[in-house]
Formats: structure tokens, C-alpha cells, sequence
């Protein structure tokens, strides 16, 4: 029952850490200068600046301040920003389903929902991807150097390890790119230059697809796991190390189990649990993907979506997206306090 409760509370308190979130970011597109409707006139006067016909655009661009200022509040009035930010914020949050269904800006044909629908398979592809090899590599290797601790494999692998980390993401992209994508003479092209797959002659079979998005998906993903690569091996190691130096695994042995019972029955589980609190920020990777690799890749996925959106104010996608993130991240947090309950039932909820 404690830890039943201890879960309601967390639901009830991630309410109002997501009005927060939303309300906050929501506050902040409403009062910064070079929204939409600025944005909107901008591009009218340039359109009018270059020889245009349309009426409206020679309105807006008109050197009467009067005309400037009445389509300004038309425009207010057609995104909306002419009623109260709190009401604003009701209606966007209820009556749009946090956005998802308000037209993009930009792409005026199409809902948030709508565009954020069609990045979402992409961005999972990698995230999940990127997810599965960083802990099925990372928490073997770290185990791995936690019973070798101060050995060779041991110093190798860190030395390995830790020059990996040291690379940016974007450098390591734009190497990566460049001595296996030919991008310049005299190195290999083995990879493609970016695109998350081929243009098939004829509809290829599920194997065929298969590989041909594994073949676009090498290189990213290598550039994804890189980034938490050392941070999760070695937490995995100092880990399973403290939890081998303590009490009871030399309890376990001196009452006869041997040493291998002791750590894989024992220290293994409960060295796990450090490893299950960044469960819950993966999870929202896995969902906003990464600006810099999706760009240098040319990947249509969240990561870019999102900076388009913020770029040319399309905050209706952006708020959208914020949303979303939002709630997978405290989503996640509220799994990993489940993975907590799984791994060590013995975890006292009832003082927190």
C-alpha cells in the first residue's frame, strides 16, 4: 500500500509540474518579440518589396501606420493573441488538446498533431535503437570492467571509453561522414550521405527495408549511443563495485556461496538500481532526438522539427512538441520509480 500511494502521489504531483512546464513556455511565446504575427508581416513586406501583387501584402506594407496596425490586430485576432494569456493558455491546453490540434503556422494545411506524426516513427527508429545497443553494451562492459577492476581489459576499455566521450557529437558526425560517405575524394563511400532510406525501382520486401534502413541508420545511431556511452558504463562499474565491497556479499560467501553466486544472485541486482534512474530522460531522447546529428544526416525527424519550428516561430508546433516532451520525461520518471520497486522490492516508500 505504501508504495501504491507513494505512486499517487508522484501522479498528482506530476499535474501541476506539467501545467508548470507548459504555462511557462506557453507565457514566454506570448511576450517575446518576433512572434508570429511579426513574423508574418516580415514576410509580407518582403513580398511586397519585391515586385508583389497581392493586395493585402501592399496593405501591410503600406507606409500608413494606421493600415500597418489594424491588420496587425486582424492577425492577433486570427492567432488568437488578442484574448488573455490565461484564456489563451485554457484554450490551448483544453479545447486544443495542448495544441496538437491548432494548424501550423507555417504549414497552414496542416495540424501540430499532423507534423508531429510524421516525424514520430523516424525519431523512434533511432531513439529506440540508439536505447537497446547503449544498454545492452554498456551494462555488460560495465560489469565486465567492475570484475576486472585495475586489470588490462580494464584500463583499455577505459581509455577507449573515455576518448569516445571526448569527441562531440557533431565532430564525430561530420568524420564519420566524410571518410565513410565519400564526401571527398579518396575515401570510402560505404555509407550514404544521410536520408533514412533508398529510392526503391520496385516495392522492396520487408528484408530489403530492413536492411536498407539499417544501412542509413549505422552511422547516426553510432553518433547517438557515443554521447552516454561512458557516463552508463562507468555507473554500471562504480556500481556493481560498492555493491561488492559491501557486508552482505561477504555474508553470502563466508556462509559458503561462491564468489561468482555471490555477485550475479546477489551485488548484480541491486547494482542495477543507479543504472534504472536515467531510464526515465532515455525515454524522452527517445522521443525529441538530436538536432545536430538529424541536420548533418539530413534526418526528418523530431530533433529538426523542433528547430524549424523554433526558428521560424511556428509556436504552435513548437508547444506542441514542448507538451509532448514534457510528459514522456515525467512519464519516465514515474516508470523508473516502477523499475525501482521491481528491482529492489525492498525500497521503504513510506517517509518519502
Amino acid at each position: 500500500m505504501d508504495k501504491l500511494a507513494y505512486l499517487a502521489r508522484r501522479l498528482l504531483v506530476a499535474i501541476p509540474t506539467f501545467a508548470g512546464i507548459t504555462l511557462v513556455c506557453f507565457a514566454l511565446t506570448r511576450f517575446l518579440p518576433g512572434g508570429p504575427v511579426d513574423m508574418r508581416l516580415m514576410r509580407m513586406r518582403g513580398l511586397s518589396g519585391g515586385g508583389a501583387s497581392s493586395e493585402i501584402a501592399g496593405a501591410a506594407a503600406s507606409s500608413a501606420g494606421q493600415v500597418t496596425e489594424e491588420y496587425r490586430r486582424e492577425l492577433e485576432a486570427q492567432f488568437g493573441f488578442d484574448r488573455p494569456v490565461w484564456e489563451q493558455y485554457r484554450r490551448w491546453l483544453f479545447d486544443n488538446r495542448m495544441g496538437l490540434d491548432l494548424p501550423s503556422y507555417d504549414y497552414p494545411n496542416k495540424t501540430a498533431w499532423q507534423l508531429i506524426r510524421s516525424r514520430i516513427p523516424v525519431s523512434l527508429w533511432f531513439g529506440v535503437a540508439s536505447f537497446l545497443l547503449t544498454y545492452l553494451i554498456c551494462i555488460p562492459l560495465g560489469i565486465a570492467k567492475a570484475l576486472r577492476h585495475r586489470q588490462t581489459f580494464d584500463a583499455f576499455s577505459s581509455f577507449v571509453v573515455f576518448v569516445a566521450y571526448s569527441i562531440p557529437s557533431f565532430a564525430l558526425a561530420m568524420g564519420l561522414k566524410t571518410l565513410l560517405c565519400g564526401t571527398v575524394d579518396g575515401f570510402s563511400d560505404l555509407f550514404p550521405l544521410g536520408g533514412i532510406s533508398s529510392d526503391f525501382d520496385v516495392e522492396p520486401s520487408r528484408w530489403e527495408w530492413f536492411v536498407d534502413r539499417a544501412w542509413h541508420m549505422a552511422l547516426p545511431v553510432c553518433c547517438y549511443v557515443a554521447g552516454g556511452f561512458a557516463m552508463l558504463t562507468l555507473l554500471m562499474k562504480n556500481s556493481l563495485l560498492d555493491q561488492i565491497s559491501a557486508d552482505y556479499v561477504r555474508t553470502v560467501i563466508a556462509k559458503g556461496a561462491t564468489r561468482r553466486r555471490a555477485i550475479w544472485g546477489h551485488a548484480l541486482r541491486n547494482a542495477l538500481i543507479p543504472v534504472a534512474t536515467g531510464f526515465g530522460s532515455m525515454i524522452s531522447l527517445m522521443f525529441a532526438g538530436s538536432i545536430i546529428i538529424e541536420t548533418i544526416f539530413e534526418i526528418p525527424g523530431m530533433g529538426r522539427l523542433s528547430w524549424d519550428a523554433l526558428i521560424g516561430r511556428d509556436y504552435a508546433v513548437f508547444l506542441a512538441l514542448t507538451a509532448l516532451t514534457a510528459m514522456f520525461q515525467l512519464v519516465g520518471n514515474l516508470i523508473s520509480d516502477v523499475l525501482y520497486m521491481i528491482i529492489d522490492p525492498r525500497i521503504d516508500f513510506s517517509q518519502k
